[in-house]
């Protein structure tokens, strides 16, 4: 089986006359794109084949063209994220003050977002005191967790060695929330965990298919 290229996603925050859309190209598998649609787990699509309306139009190493709401955009793995449309739920950079995240598989909410720079994907996790960030991922976006400080967790696996680290911007969308508190564990983590360092710092409104986070000032 051949080996998905994971690296950096390329947002896309779109927005149309209903609802903002965000579209990630996290990698590529062969001749198909890895492409994520509002937080969704990273789908293979062939040339020729769409996925919640997004389609491939065409696949070279690791740029795709994407049709999206009628417009073709060119994407490459590891690109910083873009803005695309106007008007609605965002502006054309950073420095927004709401997000809305769609509900994903088994209730939770995904979505991809920004470690000092770097994307990754995210799911939130009120549960979770600060930003959680495997060891892998960690080195991934280049984070100097080894100069925190050391810490032990708790895990169903055991106790797990793990850092206390504060990183200098999260941003979500055109939304940037600077100095927050997070720990780099050597535990495997399938997502990074978006926890309440993060989340404190909005007012949290959510309901059976969506979560908006307003930011407090």
């Amino acid at each position: 089986m051949k080996t998905a290229v994971l690296r950096c996603a390329l947002v896309l925050t779109l927005v149309g006359p209903v609802a903002a859309q965000t579209v990630g190209l996290s990698g590529m598998l062969g001749g198909k794109a890895l492409v994520i649609v509002d937080g969704s787990p990273p789908k293979s699509v062939a040339v020729g084949e769409s996925f919640k309306g997004v389609t491939v139009v065409s696949t070279q190493g690791d740029v795709a063209v994407l049709e999206i709401a009628g417009k073709r955009h060119a994407m490459r793995v590891g690109d910083a994220p873009a803005s695309v449309g106007g008007g609605g739920g965002g502006g054309g950079g950073a420095g927004g003050s709401r997000i809305v995240l769609p509900v994903g598989s088994g209730g939770h909410f995904f979505t991809l977002g920004q470690i000092n720079g770097r994307t990754t994907q995210m799911m939130v996790d009120t549960g979770a005191t600060g930003i959680g960030i495997s060891a892998a991922d960690a080195d991934r976006m280049g984070i100097n967790y080894k100069s925190g400080t050391p810490m032990q967790a708790s895990t169903a696996n055991g106790v797990i060695s793990g850092w206390r680290v504060k990183l200098n911007s999260v941003q979500v969308g055109d939304v940037i929330v600077r100095d927050v508190d997070a720990a780099v564990t050597s535990g495997q983590m399938p997502y990074v965990l978006l926890g309440n360092s993060f989340l404190s710092r909005f007012q949290m409104t959510r309901t059976n298919d969506q979560m908006v986070l307003e930011k407090r000032y």
